[in-house]
């Protein structure tokens, strides 16, 4: 499937040999040091876990960093993350996530090597790239290696958004990328680093496993959920276009089995697919519109990928024409778009099809800055 930001089709992509299940190119770069892990529950290297497994190999692992949604993936968007201890191997657990998104010099001076090993869905406002950024940086700063265990982009066939102006940088927009950008973890890494969006870039010793026999317009379904509310493939493709709903007073499911897969309100009928939404601890404590009957689009056989605008403005339309509040978190929609421009672009009625082509030059642009950094054929 093309759209004008990219396309995915499905050629076989069981051959693909992530990062983490090269164990024979990594695993001598880690003897005799102490090892910390960026990890969460897609860290596994083929039926194990990669704490579980650098372990069985003797690997002096000392230290967990756990981004949003836990070590485990059991905490909702924006849930506060509590340091710990992993009550199966002892290791203490730091959260970078919330207050504190960069381990101090003095946790730092304890490790030589810090390996980043996450499944991330290719859009800038997920914000595990965000905390590879600040991981990084502590790196850099304490001279400690950095290792990206790369996994391949489930999104990887489009470059398509609005490019972040960095004057709206926050923790769900921190690089000068578009919204769906393309690249894999390994290759944001290799891009934050030359073009020295931390401090000391210079100074970060960054190793990379590559994925082999990966293109990036294949259409990979991820083996473990990525987060709570993404809990398939179909959500991880309609994710890009749907979060913009984050910041309107429409829901997208959180609180249903069927999270970003539909969208419903409980005045403006958006569709004739009524959904209600429940308290679902560690997923939606409290979702938006609990238990409320809502009318809306069941997306859950859409064929949409990329990055589609259409919903989104009509349903701005459809609010407008019913004298209700469209944008009632502006500052929030301009985080995730990464200025105010979108915004206003709606508002003053532009079509998506309108948007979407102001956003060529920037993502031309993009393309050529990012070449030097891809590891993967365009």
């Amino acid at each position: 499937m093309c759209t004008l930001g990219g396309c995915i089709s499905k050629p076989p992509a069981s051959s693909i040999q992530i990062g983490a299940n090269q164990i024979e190119r990594y695993l001598p770069l880690l003897k005799n040091k102490r090892v910390a892990l960026v990890v969460n529950q897609t860290s596994r290297v083929a039926n194990l876990h990669l704490v579980d497994f650098l372990l069985s190999r003797q690997i002096n692992v000392v230290r967990i960093f756990a981004p949003e949604h836990g070590f485990r993936g059991d905490h909702d968007a924006g849930a506060h993350v509590s340091d710990d201890i992993d009550s199966k191997t002892g290791i203490q657990i730091t959260s970078i996530y919330g207050k504190n998104k960069k381990p101090s010099k003095d946790m730092m001076s304890q490790v030589d090597i810090v390996i980043f090993d996450i499944q991330d869905v290719g859009v800038r406002f997920y914000t595990y790239i965000s905390s590879m950024h600040y991981m990084m940086e502590a790196a850099a700063q304490s001279s400690t290696q950095f290792m990206v265990l790369d996994r391949p982009n489930p999104n990887g066939g489009f470059t398509d958004g609005p490019i972040l102006d960095t004057a709206y940088q926050s923790f769900v927009g921190m690089h000068p990328i578009p919204v769906l950008h393309g690249m894999t973890v390994a290759e944001i890494a290799l891009m934050i680093k030359g073009e020295q969006w931390i401090t000391d870039a210079d100074k970060l010793t960054l190793v990379t496993i590559a994925n082999t026999h990966y293109r990036r317009d294949m259409l990979y379904d991820l083996p473990v959920a990525p987060s709570p509310n993404l809990p398939n493939s179909q959500s991880v493709q309609l994710y890009p276009s749907l979060c913009f709903f984050e910041a309107t007073p429409i829901s997208v499911g959180r609180g249903t089995d069927f999270p970003f897969q539909v969208i419903g309100h409980n005045i403006v009928p958006l569709g004739d697919f009524s959904f209600s939404p429940e308290s679902m601890p560690g997923a939606a404590l409290r979702p938006k519109l609990e238990e409320q009957v809502l009318l809306g689009v069941d997306l859950r056989h859409s064929s949409q990928q990329g990055l589609d605008l259409q919903m989104f403005v009509k349903a701005y339309q459809q609010f407008t024409a019913s004298g209700l509040n469209f944008f009632e978190r502006p500052d929030f929609m301009d985080k995730l778009a990464g200025s105010n421009q979108l915004r206003l672009a709606i508002q003053q009625g532009q079509s998506a099809q309108q948007i979407k082509q102001s956003w060529q030059p920037g993502i031309q642009a993009f393309k050529q800055l990012r070449k030097p950094y891809l590891l993967y054929p365009e």
